[in-house]
């Protein structure tokens, strides 16, 4: 298995305006750098194979098509919802739901994002499609640190709220000794499922 990094870099996102020119869509800058650790699956399989070999100071620039970004943009994923599902204390939840707003939903087994596009009478009108569905991306930055990643830092993406083991069967793993063994919380704050 390859060994996994600790990669800090500053770059320019850019994609195609409405003029089919280059438009920075985005700036991850040296003072507040992107930081992902290598093999986690935190970011673009390209992107990382495109900055994992690379030197501090290293520049680069590269394209990842939407085919290997986020894909191509789906019709299908712009759903009507009735507006009784977001209700809150029995009224529509207009401060957390309104047009732009990106709002988390549930299948009841995940949850992901929605951009919401439209508020009408009866429904609101939202957005599943990654914000980047159907650009290419260009990237263009500079490495700033690239190390082998510490056991803590591997551990602190895993388990981001510090839970130790699989905190989702307590049974089987939680390291707090006030963890309720019947499907309670961990003391470390990890939900039970």
């Amino acid at each position: 298995m390859a060994e996994n990094r600790f990669i800090s870099l500053s770059y320019d996102l850019f994609i195609k305006g409405d003029d089919g020119e280059p438009s920075l869509y985005e700036r991850a800058p040296k003072e507040k750098p992107f930081q992902f650790i290598s093999g986690v699956g935190y970011t673009l399989d390209l992107f990382e194979k495109n900055v994992i070999n690379l030197k501090p100071k290293d520049s680069f620039e590269f394209e990842i098509p939407c085919s290997e970004a986020y894909g191509e943009y789906d019709e299908g994923s712009v759903l009507e919802l009735q507006k009784s599902i977001f209700t809150r204390d029995g009224k529509f939840d207009s401060e957390h739901v309104r047009e732009g707003y990106i709002i988390p939903l549930s299948d009841g087994e995940q949850t992901f994002n929605a951009i919401v596009q439209q508020i009408r009478e009866d429904v609101v009108v939202v957005d599943l499609n990654h914000p980047l569905a159907g650009e290419d991306l260009r990237f263009k930055g500079q490495v700033i640190e690239n190390r082998p990643a510490t056991e803590k830092e591997i551990e602190a993406i895993l388990n981001p709220k510090g839970c130790q083991g699989h905190c989702g069967n307590c049974k089987e793993g939680c390291s707090s000794e006030k963890c309720d063994k019947e499907g309670g919380d961990c003391e470390c704050g990890c939900k039970q499922s």
